[in-house]
């Protein structure tokens, strides 16, 4: 592991990974339309506390190669679970993190390979306590691929890409807005990943999908118990706004329903690996 960038080959699909440090490995995982660098504060506290640190992009996110299929949750599973082999790491249980759409992934990882889960950390996840589909998966996603083709070639991507993450960004921090927190990454990055097509095409697929890995992970509870220690880490503003507030709640469900530890990250908003990220590795270290 002495390059700590590099590519995998994972179920035929070129992933970017960064591995850094050493000592018992955390993998981390962002979500839709997110990068290996919006991990960058966390994992150098990480790296410095004694753990080895996986970053990785999704297929079509940052710059791993396209999707060659819709994602489904055990997919994903199977993909860290893969990644993670790849990288000669089969042995020694792992920390798995979440983030967003990835608590999804990360939770369904730590379900089906009990044996190689340390700990669960989801990051202001995802949560669906009910989750439904109006429209035919195949549709979604042939629609996803549709309109991911049609932006590709007007060239919204080039033209507008990078100003848009940077405008998603800014507005899921804490104080988002007009002289708030903006976005922390390097722009040769942004430009580098969001002025390609790939990346949104990338998150379009996934999107198309949501509702389906949802369902999904809501059947595997019932199946495969959950045994590692979790923590549920949720953002909050601070505001006394009914949606901050209900977002709590529904965080602290999860919470009780995992049987995992609660905390709340406070100021931040749903980027809080960039608003807390000291708060964020001390959940990582502090699980169990």
């Amino acid at each position: 592991m002495s390059r700590p960038d590099r590519f995998v080959r994972v179920e035929g699909v070129p992933l970017h990974v960064v591995v850094e440090g050493a000592g018992p490995a955390v993998v981390l995982s962002a979500g839709l339309a997110m990068a290996w660098f919006d991990w960058d504060p966390v994992a150098a506290l990480l790296a410095a506390r004694g753990r080895t640190v996986i970053r990785f992009d999704r297929p079509g996110h940052g710059l791993s190669a396209p999707a060659t299929e819709p994602p489904s949750t055990a997919g994903e599973a199977r993909r860290i679970a893969g990644l993670l082999d790849a990288l000669g790491l089969g042995g020694a249980p792992v920390t798995v993190v979440g983030h967003s759409l990835a608590g999804f992934h990360a939770e369904a990882f730590a379900r089906l390979h009990p044996e190689r889960t340390a700990a669960l950390v989801l990051v202001d996840s995802s949560v669906e306590e009910a989750p439904r589909t109006v429209l035919p998966a195949a549709l979604r996603t042939g629609a996803a691929r549709a309109l991911g083709r049609a932006v590709t070639a007007a060239g919204l991507p080039a033209a507008l890409g990078p100003a848009l993450r940077r405008g998603a960004v800014r507005a899921s921090r804490a104080g988002g807005g007009a002289g708030g927190a903006g976005d922390p990454a390097a722009r040769d990055l942004v430009r580098r990943c969001y002025r390609t097509g790939r990346v949104w095409r990338g998150a379009l697929l996934e999107n198309s999908r949501y509702p389906d890995m949802a369902a999904e992970l809501l059947a595997l509870r019932g199946e495969r118990p959950l045994t590692a220690p979790a923590t549920v880490l949720a953002g909050y503003d601070g505001s006394a706004g009914g949606a901050a507030l209900r977002w709590l709640g529904r965080q602290a469900a999860l919470a009780d329903a995992l049987g995992a530890r609660f905390e709340v990250a406070e100021p931040s908003g749903h980027l809080v690996m960039l608003d807390r990220p000291h708060q964020v590795a001390r959940a990582v270290l502090h699980t169990p």
